[in-house]
């Protein structure tokens, strides 16, 4: 995500630790002359019993010669090993003083130290600091304090905070044998009609989500995931997930739908929260790889791209959300067995600027993308690269490669964060992976490469992916829960995510009447024997699926099974 004007005083102060130097210096601004001083704690990566913390503190002050900052933990905390500041705890209580090489620290210049620590359960970011016993202001570009509010973006949006647990789908998983084990994993909110706003058959509405939050959060900070999901004409070459709204009433969408959720999000009750907005999967790349004189080209994804109206509705969208501060939006990237190809992967980049920057909207609105979602492309395939060859012959090659540039969702995203970034994306974006269910464990996953008989036997055997071919997309068998969501776990990754919840179908697998806008797609057939997007062969769907979004017990049950890493 963004490199904050604190953050990067952070980065510089962790170059500066290793190699002996110590001190940052950057003017404060008018602004922060009011307060005595400021602090700006950041959790730069966090893993399930750890963290890296780095910590900037301003002084608006009279100058000094030395320093002690401090701060006290709420939780279990404890600092193991420290840079740039002489760290001691106490308890729960933390003193950081200065080193012999930066105690000078004058009006307006800035200071930053780091360090390594401890915790279990949660790690609430503290919300009372002090400089020489005087309490300083929380930055509102760093982590926000307990109370947060102000509205700054920050970094990434998941390092340092709790992400919201959707009470409706823990109860479902809840109630399933073995469900209790992932029951409190954040999932995303799916907003994908008009009635979803306010709550469909009793069920929870947005505000009532926030609400839900607001409570979850409680001093620590929250991240609350949505999934905005309405355009007209929506997923157009897939029947199961088309919407309610016909390829002409973008007006529709952004009075009945954007309109309304953004009212909402922008209610300052809600300022608190880090709202990630997954905006719009899927349609943007059927413009890519689904029109024209290609093979796998649908009249409906023609029509789309003729009256521009996915291209207006995102841009509408990003714009009227991300107008608001405490907003991140994530714009859909497909994956990488649909985007890796040479002649999809550079102009999908290029359509996604188009979108950005149409309607109002700026690449600023931008805060990442998001790939996989609701996908099963694995996250790493380990057992062969790009690269490999046999007997002469490239991986790339392959039946299942098929000339692809890519062979795992993790080389893609970061691949494509680079391509959005030369087309004019800021390069402080960040990825979001869905691994919800693109684990592919239990006792098919390969425990090594394949035979070299051929460069077949080579991918095929060694492949966690066992999907009868990359592009079938609907409840498919054999596959298990991903990586738990979790931040920063790769280089320009923002997070591993579950933005579609587990259990939820992706399609029913015959004709299911319904109010929803929800059509039958043979993909979802598991007699089903493909189509030019699948190289026709069978879909692999699992039988007597629900309509998409509907609780499908023997899918959840599946990917508990197939899970990896393997659930306890």
């Amino acid at each position: 995500m963004s490199r904050t004007r604190t953050s990067l005083l952070a980065a510089l102060a962790l170059v500066a630790g290793a190699s002996g130097a110590a001190l940052t210096m950057q003017p404060a601004s008018a602004a922060a002359a009011a307060v005595p001083c400021t602090v700006d704690y950041k959790v730069q990566n966090q893993w399930d019993t750890g963290f890296t913390a780095a910590v900037t503190v301003t002084n608006n002050a009279a100058a000094k010669s030395s320093w002690s900052v401090k701060w006290s933990y709420a939780g279990n905390q404890k600092i193991t090993s420290g840079w740039n500041a002489k760290l001691s705890q106490s308890g729960t209580a933390v003193t950081a003083a200065n080193e012999s090489y930066n105690g000078s620290l004058a009006t307006g210049a800035s200071v930053s130290f780091g360090f390594n620590g401890t915790y279990s359960g949660t790690n609430a970011v503290p919300t009372t600091f002090t400089l020489d016993g005087v309490t300083c202001n929380v930055d509102g570009g760093g982590s926000g304090g307990g109370g947060g509010g102000t509205g700054s973006r920050v970094d990434n949006p998941y390092a340092g905070a709790k992400v919201y647990v959707n009470p409706e789908w823990s109860a479902k998983a809840a109630a399933e044998p073995g469900g209790s084990r992932i029951s409190n994993q954040p999932t995303g909110v799916w907003l994908d009609r008009i009635a979803a706003i306010n709550g469909v058959g009793g069920g929870m509405g947005l505000r009532a989500h926030l609400d839900e939050a607001l409570k979850q959060k409680g001093s620590s900070e929250e991240v609350v995931q949505l999934v905005i999901y309405d355009l007209p004409g929506r997923d157009c070459a897939a029947l199961a997930s088309n919407g309610e709204l016909g390829p002409t009433e973008i007006d529709k969408y952004k009075t009945q739908f954007i309109d309304p959720i953004a009212a909402i999000l922008s209610d300052p009750k809600y300022a608190s929260l880090r709202i990630v907005n997954t905006i719009e999967i899927d349609s943007l790349p059927n413009l890519v790889t689904n029109t024209g004189s290609r093979a796998t080209a649908t009249p409906n994804c023609d029509t789309m791209l003729a009256n521009g109206n996915y291209v207006k509705g995102v841009g509408y969208a990003l714009a009227k959300l991300g107008a608001i501060p405490n907003v991140y939006n994530y714009l859909d990237a497909g994956h990488h067995g649909w985007l890796g190809w040479d002649d999809n992967f550079a102009p999908a980049a290029n359509l996604f600027k188009q979108a950005a920057t149409s309607e109002g909207a700026t690449v600023d609105d931008v805060q990442g993308f998001i790939t996989n979602t609701a996908n099963y492309s694995a996250l790493k395939e380990n057992n062969f690269t790009i690269n490999d060859t046999v007997n002469g012959t490239s991986v790339r090659q392959s039946k299942w490669v098929d000339w692809n540039r890519y062979v795992d969702e993790l080389s893609f995203a970061q691949a494509f964060r680079n391509q959005l970034v030369s087309v004019g994306f800021n390069s402080s974006i960040g990825m979001l992976i869905d691994t919800s269910r693109n684990g592919w464990g239990g006792t098919a996953r390969p425990t090594g490469p394949g035979a070299r008989t051929s460069v077949d036997t080579y991918v095929d055997g060694g492949r966690y992916d066992r999907r009868i071919h990359i592009g079938n997309w609907c409840n498919q068998a054999g596959a298990g829960l991903g990586e738990r969501p979790q931040a920063s776990p790769a280089a320009g990754i923002d997070a591993y995510v579950w933005m579609k919840p587990p259990g939820e179908s992706d399609g029913s697998s015959s004709a299911i009447p319904n109010d929803e806008g929800k059509g039958f797609d043979r993909m979802c057939d598991p007699t089903y024997t493909g189509n030019a997007r699948n190289g026709n062969n069978l879909s692999g769907a699992l039988p007597n699926a629900p309509l998409s979004g509907h609780w499908f017990s023997a899918q959840f049950q599946q990917l508990m099974q197939n899970a990896y890493p393997p659930l306890p």
